[in-house]
């Protein structure tokens, strides 16, 4: 067990300094493929899901920003959702594209080969980049749901083709403050060929589009066994990680909490980070939870990942590089192996409760937020309307 008196003047900083985004959509309904469920008191619209995101940031103090969906957070004043969200304390983050929810992409929608609807998609597109412009947002993230579920479907060297090019006129629109962040999928909804199933697939596209573009690492859009952390290492090394969407899987992309199914992966997942010192809040790595809470309170899973993602980070700060470097030096393979598993079995959980105390914050931020009635005076006043959801 540490306190917070044990860390180092730099790793403190870092601590104190670490931000995650949160995604609007968490705090709709959410469900499976067979069924969404209702909750009460769920956010109707995107002022009140920037009202649930600033809560979080609130009690945890580390969520400042929340990313709009569009066209699921469409609303006719972004200045005034800008403003409510200032007033709230947070801000607005990544603008996400959805060019998978529309009956004219059934057979793609960048990659499509009717020119005509690969201009829908792309002018989508542009459409996100000028509400980031109103919202004060850099960045511009897409996910493509294209791909094919049979062999000879399409082209497969036809639709990279056509997604290049798409890419190429999306970042063209792009203004100079702002980037392009492109996530990967294995597979989802297409079974046979996902037109970006994999990092070496994005880093291709964005590495020839330019500087300011990126790619956004998913944990959960990985086949089982995937060595994620080495991943994030080659994307750091080709400078072109960009993002990570934090959630957890036990089979696909399940979208569980952070850390839930293995809080080891993520602690190796964040040793990676630390060791390439793209902790620091201008390593130009954005850090977001991309989860759907299907059974669990939105507000109150939000906490729990984000405090979740927190003690992961401590845990690798504390690693003893030197130690490290020497027994890995040594070829002493339990010596190195052994201490990651020091600092992983660490309870840091004192010592994150010192941090937030400094902060002025309740050393218990899920404890606090249950205390704080939030929750019962969100279903008594939001009665009626339709309740935002996945997809909508």
């Amino acid at each position: 067990m540490v306190a917070l008196s044990d860390l180092t003047p730099e790793q403190h900083r870092l601590l104190s300094e670490q931000t995650v985004e949160l995604a609007s959509w968490a705090f709709g309904n959410a469900g499976t493929r067979f069924k969404v469920f209702s909750t009460p008191g769920t956010p109707r619209d995107p002022f009140e899901k920037v009202a649930d995101a600033a809560q979080v940031h609130r009690f945890t103090g580390i969520t400042p920003r929340v990313s709009l969906h569009i066209p699921w957070d469409e609303t006719e004043d972004y200045a005034k959702l800008r403003a409510y969200a200032k007033d709230q304390g947070i801000t607005l983050g990544n603008i996400n594209s959805n060019v998978f929810q529309d009956d004219d992409y059934k057979f793609g929608s960048l990659t499509n080969s009717d020119p005509k609807l690969r201009r829908k998609a792309i002018d989508a597109h542009k459409h996100c980049i000028d509400i980031m412009g109103l919202t004060g947002s850099d960045t511009l993230k897409i996910w493509l749901g294209d791909g094919t579920n049979y062999p000879g479907q399409d082209s497969i060297d036809a639709r990279q083709d056509r997604l290049a090019d798409s890419l190429q006129q999306i970042y063209g629109y792009l203004s100079e403050d702002q980037k392009l962040l492109l996530e990967y999928k294995f597979f989802e909804p297409a079974f046979y060929a996902t037109d970006v199933p994999d990092w070496g697939t994005a880093l291709l596209h964005v590495l020839a589009l330019g500087e300011r573009a990126v790619v956004c690492l998913d944990t959960g859009h990985h086949a089982p066994g995937t060595n994620v952390e080495f991943i994030v290492d080659q994307l750091l090394r080709a400078g072109r990680l960009g993002a990570f969407d934090f959630n957890s899987r036990f089979y696909a992309d399940d979208d569980l909490m952070v850390g839930a199914a293995d809080p080891f992966q993520l602690f190796r997942i964040m040793n990676e980070i630390v060791s390439y010192g793209a902790l620091d809040k201008d390593s130009g790595v954005n850090f977001m939870l991309d989860q759907c809470h299907q059974l669990e309170e939105k507000i109150p899973g939000e906490i729990r990942s984000a405090m979740n993602v927190q003690e992961a980070t401590a845990k690798a700060l504390l690693v003893d590089r030197e130690a490290l470097s020497a027994a890995q030096e040594a070829h002493d393979v339990l010596g190195a192996n052994g201490v990651l598993m020091d600092a992983f079995y660490t309870d840091v959980r004192p010592l994150l409760a010192g941090l937030r105390e400094e902060q002025g914050l309740d050393p218990d931020p899920y404890g606090a937020f249950l205390r704080s009635g939030y929750l019962e005076k969100a279903r008594e006043e939001r009665v009626g309307g339709t309740q935002a959801s996945w997809g909508a």
